[in-house]
């Protein structure tokens, strides 16, 4: 089993920061593809940003220049740094991690979703 644990999210005033960290742990092989998405009520999911074993991410257009996404692959771990923060942020944020684990099976594991709501 793969098991992803989530931290960093709360309450920020407009324009403020957050770093989101996520963990993965259990039993995995290797890690291909990192991710985080968010789901605002009401709303479906959607991507925030992503991020490959190289280093190569992809971003929503709503978040390009604000946010930035890293990895640590010798922690599995993956990082949003989320600054100028807006209202229309305020979502639940999840990680996703895609890779193989033991008996190389593939997986593909979600987080169990940390709040961000950004309010004065």
């Amino acid at each position: 089993q793969v098991q992803l644990v989530e931290s960093g999210g709360g309450l920020v005033q407009p324009g403020g920061s957050l770093r989101l960290s996520c963990t993965a742990s259990g039993s995995i092989l290797s890690i291909n593809r990192m991710a985080w998405y968010r789901q605002a009520p009401g709303k479906q999911r959607e991507l925030v940003a992503g991020i490959t074993r190289g280093g190569s991410t992809n971003y929503a257009d709503s978040v390009k220049g604000r946010f930035t996404c890293s990895r640590d692959n010798a922690e599995n771990m993956v990082y949003l740094q989320m600054n100028s923060l807006k209202p229309e942020d305020t979502a639940v944020y999840y990680c996703n991690v895609e890779g193989l684990r033991y008996g190389f099976r593939n997986f593909n594991a979600w987080g169990q979703g940390t709040q961000v709501t950004v309010s004065s």
